[in-house]
């Protein structure tokens, strides 16, 4: 894990070193994570005169009353490509992303993902995906330096995983994988850019 996080910092870093100046770079966080108790935290840069890199993280170490579960690490480049310029009005972006995850104990969920992951209350799921997407965008100037942003991403993922009997300490049911066509990303966010 230790060494998941230095990675992500390095680029992080290196994305920030490439051009420090007025309206080049943005920091953010998606209102629709923080909903879902998990941390988030984005950087943004300018590549070009329409061209932005993103790169977010999302984490969420908790286990909540009765043992739920909805533990998981993610890490999304994403590439945006701006209609007019740079952090303002429309963008499209294609966006890559992985993770891991450990859900379980969760009886408030609509069975999105189908037959593979049914019933969730009584289930726990722990494994990994990777995946891309296309998104549509966009980001309102909410003052000189505050962007409110949204976003929604459909594409496609691979997840391969382990099912458990139940919440928390049930005995394996078996491994599995799937592919996931659908939603990839949903963001509403607050930016400061610099």
């Amino acid at each position: 894990m230790r060494r998941k996080i230095l990675l992500l910092f390095s680029v992080v870093t290196m994305c920030c070193s490439l051009q420090v100046s007025a309206q080049n770079w943005a920091i953010k966080t998606n209102l629709v994570s923080d909903a879902t108790a998990s941390m988030n935290l984005g950087v943004e840069v300018a590549l070009a005169q329409k061209w932005t890199l993103d790169l977010s993280g999302t984490y969420n170490p908790f286990t909540f009353s009765d043992n739920m579960k909805w533990k998981h690490w993610l890490v999304q480049p994403e590439f945006r490509y701006w209609l007019c310029r740079k952090f303002s009005g429309h963008f499209f972006a294609l966006h890559l992303q992985t993770g891991e995850y450990n859900f379980g104990g969760i009886d408030f969920l609509p069975d999105f993902l189908g037959q593979n992951f049914s019933n969730l209350a009584n289930r726990r799921f722990e494994g990994y995906f990777v995946g891309a997407g296309l998104g549509y965008g966009y980001a309102w100037a909410l003052g000189k330096h505050w962007n409110l942003e949204a976003e929604i991403g459909i594409g496609g993922g691979y997840t391969w995983y382990d099912k458990f009997i139940c919440r928390n300490c049930g005995r394996k049911l078996g491994s599995d994988e799937r592919f996931y066509w659908g939603i990839t990303k949903v963001e509403l966010g607050i930016a400061y850019i610099f």
